[in-house]
């Protein structure tokens, strides 16, 4: 009996279980389905470096190859290197990866040529239905004349492209610990970074566990997760590393700490980053969603930009950023859009920028990123409830009443109080959670906001 895809066929992505969810078979299907769905005739296929990513690769080329399609094998890649492939080339993408996920899932991210989403409403829905009517017995879409399957190694290209866009050939000497978690990290870091200080650049890398193993034998890749940037934080205090980097599984994101081991929020690097796109474009739009830090909005346009609010999610804010023409967009989750890399997400590329703010100046990574940081968050928190939407009014029928208060519903619900402090719940996309994020002008705001508004989810 075939899976059924709707079990793990997510809002952006694909991810399910090897083997009981994804199979050679299912990753076939997907293929065919997405030629037939897009209409698309140019696919480049890439995969990271989980055990299965080369026969689910394989798989999605053979589908999508015997529906008429030609595919270009990309072979190992991180997203972003095959976001980049898309973009240049101005053809479809599919890369097989589960990202952070653990060792025992692989998935999809697919895209439309020049690296445009494709989520469940604009097309990953269709993809879907195509592929199970397949996998329960409708023929198979089948070209009177296969296309072709060629093989093309763009890591250099892409290294190039990253070079060309963030030049760090003049900033001050700087020591770098990189943990690419085991993940797609050590393979495009020491391409974009490493091999600079045989150029003469003056960058140190130490890196830690570059080695690429999809079984995660360190820590899941998965930088967001407090335990899982441990090993940095000890690692940057022990070698007396001016910053540490560390990439999740496919390298789409990066999360910063300091020379202390003291972690950068990703608010906090989207607006240095902001900062940066600004001096380059004046006057821009600049993309956050709703739940970074109010410090961004703020300092966008104190540097005379335009900032633009969205949705949580990366098919949100690419198309508000393509429709708005934004330079540069951010999100809570680390990650980091740019116009020039085809408002894709890289992870490489903030780390770059990262890089050339503290390496042109003489201040400390510390002292650079505390400029942009204003508020106290409380981090995502998730509640398990029965039922999300009905608890999301609860909380809004508890608020409406109140003087001094606003609430707008863009993503879920946001509370906004005469004390600068806020607060947003949204419900996951795919369990029956609710997650908070609030933030305000000190500690005691932000925790009696966010204890009040628990009280009513958790009740």
């Amino acid at each position: 009996m075939a899976p059924n895809l709707s079990d793990f066929v997510k809002a952006y992505d694909v991810r399910g279980l090897v083997g009981s969810q994804l199979t050679p078979e299912v990753m076939e299907a997907i293929g065919a389905a997405a030629v037939a769905v897009t209409g698309e005739r140019t696919w480049a296929v890439g995969h990271d470096m989980r055990d299965s990513g080369p026969g689910f690769a394989e798989a999605f080329a053979r589908g999508a190859s015997r529906a008429g399609a030609d595919v270009i094998e990309a072979g190992l890649c991180s997203t972003d290197m095959l976001y980049f492939i898309a973009g240049q080339r101005n053809v479809a993408g599919a890369m097989c990866t589960a990202s952070h996920n653990p060792a025992e899932y692989n998935g999809l991210k697919l895209c439309l040529p020049a690296a445009r989403p494709i989520g469940l409403d604009t097309g990953l829905a269709d993809i879907r239905d195509k592929a199970q009517a397949i996998l329960d017995g409708e023929p198979a879409p089948e070209a009177d004349e296969p296309g072709t399957v060629t093989r093309e190694d763009f890591l250099a290209a892409y290294a190039s492209y990253m070079r060309e866009l963030v030049d760090l050939s003049n900033i001050r000497p700087l020591k770098i610990v990189v943990d690419a978690g085991n993940g797609m990290g050590g393979h495009t870091v020491p391409a974009v970074l490493g091999d600079q200080l045989l150029a003469g650049l003056p960058l140190e890398i130490d890196p830690m566990y570059f080695e690429l193993d999809g079984s995660f034998p360190n820590h899941e890749a998965n930088p967001l997760e407090p335990a899982n940037i441990v090993d940095l934080q000890a690692r940057v205090k022990e070698v007396g590393a001016d910053l540490g980097l560390a990439f999740d599984g496919d390298a789409d994101r990066c999360f910063v700490v300091d020379a202390d081991g003291e972690p950068i929020t990703p608010s906090a690097i989207t607006a240095l980053i902001a900062t940066r796109e600004l001096a380059k474009h004046p006057g821009a739009a600049i993309c956050h969603n709703l739940i970074t830090s109010k410090a961004v909005p703020e300092i966008v346009a104190e540097h005379g930009g335009r900032p633009l609010r969205t949705r949580v999610g990366h098919s949100y804010i690419k198309a508000d950023m393509a429709e708005e023409e934004a330079v540069f967009g951010g999100e809570h989750s680390a990650h980091y859009y740019f116009k020039d890399f085809w408002f894709a997400d890289t992870g490489m590329l903030a780390a770059m920028h990262v890089l050339a703010a503290v390496g042109e100046g003489d201040r400390s990574a510390k002292e650079l990123s505390a400029e942009f940081v204003r508020y106290v968050p409380s981090g995502e928190i998730n509640s398990k409830v029965a039922d999300p939407h009905a608890k999301i009014e609860e909380v809004a029928a508890q608020y409406s009443a109140r003087e001094g208060v606003s609430t707008d519903r863009l993503d879920g619900l946001t509370v906004s109080l005469e004390d600068g402090s806020w607060a947003n719940l949204r419900p996951s996309n795919t369990e029956p959670l609710l997650r908070l994020n609030a933030e305000g002008p000190d500690q005691a705001s932000m925790e009696r906001l966010r204890d009040d508004i628990l009280r009513t989810v958790r009740n």
